[in-house]
């Protein structure tokens, strides 16, 4: 079973940055995707950025030129780079994982289709 601890999240001023880390543990295979989503108050969670063993990424519009998604293999570890944060962007963010494929894409994230969830870290920016 893949468990997923999210870190990182705290209250920051906009323009501010922040940096979320998602640790992973118990794959089975060293090939996988994971990706970060989000969750603002009353409003459906969303895919925000996701990134392959084989490299590949893909990012939301709304986070593009702002966010930067990057990984540890060796540590099973992804990272989530928040700068020119916006109050908009204030919401619980969830890491997220697969081990069925390699690969991510905008489908998958505007999908969530992810097999294993952390339990969210909050992200509040004040303005």
């Amino acid at each position: 079973e893949v468990q997923l601890v999210e870190s990182g999240g705290g209250l920051v001023q906009a323009g501010g940055s922040l940096r979320l880390s998602c640790a992973a543990s118990g794959f089975t295979y060293t090939t996988y995707s994971m990706g970060w989503f989000r969750q603002a108050p009353g409003k459906e969670r969303e895919g925000v950025s996701c990134i392959g063993t084989d490299g590949t990424t893909y990012y939301a519009d709304s986070v593009k030129g702002r966010f930067t998604i990057s990984s540890d293999k060796a540590k099973n570890t992804v990272y989530l780079q928040m700068e020119s944060l916006e109050p908009e962007d204030t919401a619980v963010y969830y890491c997220a994982a697969d081990e069925r494929r390699m690969f991510c894409s905008g489908s998958h994230a505007a999908t969530m289709d992810f097999e294993s969830w952390g339990q969210g870290t909050q992200v509040t920016v004040s303005s």
